[in-house]
């Protein structure tokens, strides 16, 4: 016999894969199997028969409850990647059926949704009133995760530090990043700035500002975190540091801050990303470009 060094492949459903990650996203197999509209029993048993198909355990049990087992992340990952491009294929086919552009789920950070595309964002809602536009307004970092898995067709955010697999990102513009400091203390050199208020650890805007006082030669003694502009304002109002914000979210009157220096300390680049290789989709196309801009890209 001819062996040609081929292994065959699993045959593994893409509903089985949707069990799995509906399993690891929810903390009991009923939430899990509520979301997908089956019972526990038929989400137990896809469960065990993707497990005969892989030929490895997937899950291991505590107590009352079961979690994934680490050495099955790459299955995950896998069965991630396939049922948010199942989901985007559903969707495109059901536009085509319909003749008409369906659902586009947008999401941005607060300052695009709020401040630089605000109009941009109302000017498409009005002028495609057959395009059911969802919008979700959230930090870099969820919006990230909402589109790898599917839960997101298109989003506006800071451009990560290291790239994200599976994801196309286009320029969309740069926002400067000013230091702000409470009315009375801006009179320091950069190496006595601060302590500093500012957005969370995991924050895209944050690695950015980080980086951009290291350039100064200023410290970053981070004392408080929020991922909200207008809390970080609050509590340079009352003393408790210094922050670091885009003009709009900086200059704003009674706020008990002022900018220690006229030019900025960095800038953030705001980007617009989608999942790579999703089917076309006319209707998200179009509020990319809208989102982009004239003469954007670098």
């Amino acid at each position: 016999m001819l062996e040609t060094g081929l292994q065959s492949l699993p045959n593994l459903t893409v509903q089985q894969l949707e069990y799995l990650v509906a399993a690891t996203d929810h903390p009991t197999r009923a939430a899990a199997a509520a979301t997908l509209g089956v019972t526990p029993s038929a989400l137990t048993q896809g469960l065990a028969e993707l497990e005969r198909r892989v030929g490895l355990p997937l899950f291991e049990r505590h107590g009352r409850h079961t979690e994934l087992r680490h050495q099955a992340t790459e299955v995950l990952t896998h069965a991630r990647r396939v049922v948010a491009e199942t989901r985007d294929l559903a969707r495109w086919a059901a536009a085509q059926r319909s003749g008409s552009a369906g659902v586009v789920r947008l999401g941005t950070i607060d300052a695009v949704a709020v401040q630089h595309r605000a109009e941009a964002i109302r000017a498409f809602h009005s002028n495609h009133p057959e395009v059911d536009l969802h919008l979700t307004v959230a930090p870099s970092g969820s919006l990230l995760e909402g589109l790898v898995g599917g839960d997101l067709d298109l989003i506006v955010c800071v451009e990560p530090v290291r790239a994200s697999e599976g994801v196309a990102f286009t320029h969309c513009f740069d926002e400067p990043l000013h230091v702000y400091a409470p009315e009375g203390e801006l009179r320091r050199p950069p190496s006595q700035w601060g302590p500093w208020v500012t957005f969370p650890s995991d924050s895209h805007t944050r690695a950015v500002i980080a980086s951009g006082l290291a350039n100064a030669g200023a410290p970053f003694d981070v004392v408080a975190e929020s991922n909200q502009p207008e809390v970080l304002r609050e509590m340079v109002r009352l003393g408790l540091g210094w922050t670091v914000l885009p003009p709009v979210a900086g200059t704003t009157a009674g706020s008990g801050m002022a900018a220690a220096r006229s030019e900025p300390v960095a800038h953030r680049h705001l980007v617009v990303g989608r999942r790579e290789g999703s089917p076309p989709d006319p209707a998200a196309d179009a509020l990319a470009v809208v989102l982009i801009g004239p003469g954007a890209g670098r």
